[in-house]
């Protein structure tokens, strides 16, 4: 298919086209119709960059969408559309979670892909399921209280009118989302023009409730639990099975070559394989040579595998290209080269940096901050703390850069950023720490984050993995040391030998660790200070370079002093052999530096089900998926970051746990050590904002509650005589599926009439419960009418008594209703909620 052929102008989907399957042909979906899908259609859904610089050349995504009531046929036309896909296309299939954020799956199909939304159809009865986090998605279900749970939202469509039902168990933000969607659907479908009113709680909404049982019937019984959703397995699945597939006289052969941890080299270039994510996702790579007739065949061997596995239906299948591999896919593997086939790299900036920029570039560009993993030039105020005791005693300045790997420590780092103080509190542990000293360091580092009001941003270190900015801090002079200090705050008594490792070749990545003192310790590009009692050795391999060797004297100062022997790898003293006791093999190879060039960062939302952490991807992230009841994983492989909502700040504690199993259960086999930040929202470090292509600082100073985006999405809330005043003239014709309506409860939704049984009055009837916020308690019958002298120009206490303050037009008659707003009541209540305020206002009855 050609994949550019017929692309829309527009770009307010941010590179978004979508296409039906209609009568076995592509047709193009209209923009407003994005993110509605009927069930008995398949679809296709493309995103291509808007900008190759803004994505450092990402592939584009081709996704696949298939209705569970789709016939074979449409299937088929499908999979002929992938059948000669460009080499820079990703292609997915039975994908719920890509770009559109909120999605609408609709029963039966449509007459036309160009009517795929009306938006002025106001005849319809209709529940909508709605679930999900970050990904909601409305989906239709039968009209019936037996519909509903406690745990999920549904939307009761009604035309002119929707009613939001929030189970009593569904969280803020899930409400927030759901009223979202809700929004969307009034100003995708009705052109905006529909009441919304929102069940919060039925005891309080006991007037949206009565219209709800007009149309579902009386509710019996009570209503079930929430009931599991098939996308919670959405576990990390650390169970990856990679499998060679060919075909043989027309049968599918399959040949499992591998389980995790899976390395690069087991692709060839040639071949085909199935990538197995433990039942959760399908993966098909497709080799760059391998044949035509594999490559047409891709999801059709995808879907026979799924059936031979009695995977569902609905298992995710994702077709990857030789060279075009997604970040999902890329990391299952321990590690991803894109140089090994020299491709071109697709990774967003993931260009390696090899020149340290100077400290202007640094602050004004975070993504090299992101890159560098470096917030500053680590020239600010510098505190450590030993913990000793279940306590913490501060480190003389002069032995800061001097630790031990049984001890624990609290390095705090003070900068200044965009005129702000900022903070970075850095958990060292050291290998032979104890448990107990672990748990008392993470309590100490509470305390701290409490004196400092909840701004430090806490990144947990383990001896030997310390990041660039860390080992900076230290200009290069970081000093382990085997042994711990005891209560007095001194070492251990030191052995008549020492043996230091010293690695780096900059102030950035150098730090020296006290090994054993034997000779297997020993590595030719690297260099060792050996300490004895009357010299000190500083050996050079003949694999190090001068940048090593300039960085080793200026590090090994602080264990030495000025009494060293150079010694060269080959020409040791007897002596040097001696103290290290005889000479022993070492190893002579060169520790490459992990590539990480192949990796994007991914971000993830975090929850917790069962116990177990359950992570939804946010494909191409933005800051726009952080929201302040969000608690966030980026992983950008050298660094987890825990980033945490304002209202998700409880969560702090679990937070940096929940980090450590996402390492623990990755399929790539990912080090334990991996650094782990937890960042608290507004306090975000530019190696964290560094990775989103746009970071606005200020987006989170006026902050909204639930209730105030309620308030900014509606308007005040519609009362109960602006919506039943929509239903006047809506028949109620289908009846509800558990037994007919009360007919006193309908004739509520059509309005009270007059004494003449003629004309309507949309209002609240006089003495029924207001529904305003500020009246929660019913007021006295009023019978008849009010002169407009007693109720126009009013203040709240000057009214007569059981007049509803919010109401005051409704009691006047119905001629000085007409002389006074030149139109009839039920023209009034008709009209938006917000005419019907201003109007009141100008006519001094608000």
């Amino acid at each position: 298919m050609d994949v550019n052929k017929g692309l829309p102008a527009t770009d307010s989907h941010r590179g978004l086209h979508v296409w039906i399957i209609e009568n076995l042909r592509m047709a193009p979906v209209p923009e407003k119709a994005y993110g509605n899908f009927f069930e008995e259609h398949c679809y296709i859904v493309l995103h291509v960059p808007q900008s190759l610089k803004a994505t450092q050349g990402a592939c584009s995504d081709l996704h696949y969408w298939a209705g569970k009531e789709a016939g074979a046929e449409v299937h088929a036309r499908v999979r002929l559309s992938t059948r000669t896909l460009p080499p820079h296309v990703c292609a997915h299939v039975f994908v719920h979670t890509f770009h559109i954020r909120l999605h609408t799956y609709r029963r039966g199909g449509l007459a036309s892909a160009l009517t795929h939304v009306e938006t002025n159809l106001y005849n319809i009865q209709r529940l909508l399921h709605i679930r999900g986090r970050k990904h909601v998605s409305a989906a239709e279900v039968e009209l019936s209280w037996s519909s509903f749970n406690k745990g999920d939202i549904f939307l009761l469509d009604l035309g002119k009118v929707m009613i939001q039902w929030n189970g009593p168990e569904t969280s803020i933000p899930e409400k927030a989302r759901g009223l979202a969607l809700t929004c969307s659907l009034r100003d995708r479908e009705r052109g905006g023009r529909a009441q919304i009113g929102v069940v919060d709680d039925e005891v309080e909404a006991t007037d949206l409730v009565r219209i709800m049982e007009a149309v579902l019937g009386c509710r019996v019984g009570n209503l079930p639990a929430t009931r599991p959703d098939k996308s919670v397995n959405q576990l990390q699945k650390a169970s990856v099975r990679l499998y060679h597939v060919c075909e043989k006289d027309e049968d599918l052969v399959i040949q499992e070559l591998a389980t995790c941890p899976l390395t690069q080299d087991l692709l060839r270039e040639e071949d085909y394989y199935i990538l197995d994510q433990g039942g959760f996702k399908i993966y098909v790579w497709q080799g760059r040579l391998s044949s035509l007739q594999e490559k047409k065949a891709a999801f059709s061997r995808a879907l026979r595998f799924i059936q031979a596995k009695g995977y569902p239906t609905y298992t995710n299948v994702e077709v990857v290209n030789d060279g075009a591999e997604s970040a999902s896919f890329r990391q299952l593997f321990q590690s991803w080269s894109t140089k090994q086939r020299g491709n071109k790299n697709f990774g967003r900036l993931s260009k390696s940096i090899q020149v340290r920029p100077d400290v202007g570039k640094l602050r004004s560009q975070p993504e090299l901050a992101a890159q560098l993993r470096m917030v500053d030039d680590a020239s600010g105020k510098v505190e450590v703390w030993c913990i000793r005791d279940l306590g913490r005693q501060p480190v003389d300045p002069e032995r800061h850069a001097q630790l031990c790997a049984g001890n624990c420590y609290l390095v705090l780092y003070t900068y200044q950023r965009m005129g702000h103080v900022q903070h970075i509190l850095y958990l060292w542990r050291g290998h032979r720490a104890t448990t107990r000293d672990v748990k008392a360091l993470n309590c100490n580092a509470e305390e701290l984050d409490l004196m400092y009001r909840g701004a430090l941003v806490q990144e947990h270190v383990t001896m030997g993995s310390e990041p660039p900015h860390f080992l900076a801090i230290f200009q290069g002079q970081l000093v382990v040391f085997q042994g711990h200090t005891g209560h007095d705050g001194k070492e251990q008594p030191a052995p008549a030998t020492r043996l230091f490792h010293v690695q780096g070749t900059d102030s950035c990545n150098t730090r020296t660790v006290e090994v054993p003192a034997r000779a297997s310790a020993l590595n030719s590009h690297d260099i060792f200070l050996l300490v004895t009692a009357s010299v000190c050795y500083l050996w050079f391999g003949k694999g190090c370079s001068g940048d090593q060797r300039e960085m080793a004297r200026t590090a090994v100062s602080a264990v030495s002093g000025e009494n060293k022997e150079t010694v060269l790898e080959g020409q040791e003293p007897p002596g040097f052999w001696e103290a290290l006791g005889g000479p022993a093999p070492y190893p002579g190879n060169k520790r490459l530096p992990e590539d990480v060039s192949g990796f994007q960062p991914r971000l993830f939302e975090c929850s917790s089900h069962m116990g177990h952490l359950v992570l939804t991807e946010m494909v191409f992230f933005s800051q726009e998926d952080l929201d302040k009841y969000d608690i966030m994983l980026l992983d950008t492989w050298q660094e987890i970051f825990l980033w945490l909502g304002e209202a998700a700040s409880k969560w702090k504690k679990e937070a940096a746990d929940w980090g450590q199993e996402y390492l623990k259960t990755h399929p790539a086999g990912r080090s334990p050590a991996t650094p782990v930040v937890v960042i608290k929202q507004g306090h975000e470090p530019p190696t964290f904002t560094g990775w989103f292509l746009a970071w606005d600082p200020y987006k989170w100073t006026n902050d909204q509650s639930y209730k105030e985006v309620v308030d900014g999405s509606l308007g005040a809330m519609p009362a109960t005589c602006e919506i039943t005043a929509e239903l006047n003239d809506f028949q109620l014709s289908r009846g509800p599926s558990n037994g007919g309506a009360d007919p006193l409860t309908l004739q509520t939704l059509k309005g009270s009439q007059d004494g003449s049984g003629n004309e309507r009055q949309p209002g609240p009837k006089a003495g029924d419960a207001s529904t305003d916020s500020h009246h929660s308690s019913p007021r006295p019958t009023i019978n008849g009418s009010l002169p407009r002298q007693r109720l126009m120009h009013r203040a709240v206490e000057d009214l007569p008594e059981g007049v509803d303050p919010a109401r005051k037009e409704f009691y006047l008659s119905d001629s000085d209703f007409q002389e006074i707003f030149g139109k009839s009541k039920e023209e009034f209540y008709s009209m938006a909620k917000w005419r019907q305020q201003q109007e009141k206002k100008q006519l001094g009855l608000f």
